[in-house]
């Protein structure tokens, strides 16, 4: 994943930074991104965080 921190913590951090501050949804910020969806909803998922879409936020 490109310019985004490899380590998970810091990954969950700025992810959700980045969604509560910038995008109004998961899609907007990989399509901006140029992320996998698939990828992020993983690699979070990897150490234990959901994405709840009406929080907009990996909880």
């Amino acid at each position: 994943m490109s310019g985004l921190p490899k380590d998970s913590v810091l990954f969950l951090s700025v992810i959700n930074m980045k969604l509560r501050d910038c995008y109004s949804s998961l899609d907007a910020l990989c399509d901006d991104l140029e992320e996998d969806k698939a990828d992020v909803i993983s690699r979070l998922s990897a150490i234990g965080y959901n994405y709840d879409e009406g929080l907009n936020q990996f909880v």
